[in-house]
């Protein structure tokens, strides 16, 4: 099994619903990381699992839309405690449908809120 990951940074902010969860309760900002992991079996004609470049672009819009946002302002997070658990499944299913590489078996996607927090979700595909 191959496996490529790609990781970028960015600022967001939200605060936590629901609980009594002290400061992340109030609203404050996150340096958060973000890795694609991509798994399959087989290369392609040319010898790579994916193109690169492709799921570059698809991070780079997942950074676009997230950076500098409030979590709890946006669509995706609507009635949902915007803790990095739902962060990363959002982002796992919307990398996933936008991702065109049949050879791929499974997406992953990690985020770390801080150096020694982190988060992630898979999804097996077809």
């Amino acid at each position: 099994m191959y496996t490529l990951a790609v990781q970028r940074d960015f600022v967001a902010q939200h605060f936590l619903i629901g609980g009594d969860w002290g400061a992340e309760n109030q609203w404050h900002s996150h340096h958060y990381y973000v890795e694609i992991r991509l798994e399959g079996a087989a290369l392609d004609q040319h010898g790579y699992l994916v193109d690169i470049v492709h799921v570059e672009d698809l991070l780079g819009q997942i950074v676009a839309q997230y950076r500098d946002k409030t979590l709890n302002d946006l669509p995706a997070f609507a009635g949902l405690n915007p803790s990095i658990e739902h962060f990363c499944r959002i982002v796992c299913a919307w990398f996933s449908e936008q991702l065109h590489a049949p050879n791929i078996s499974a997406v992953s996607v990690r985020i770390w809120e801080n150096e020694i927090a982190w988060a992630s979700y898979r999804i097996e595909r077809d």
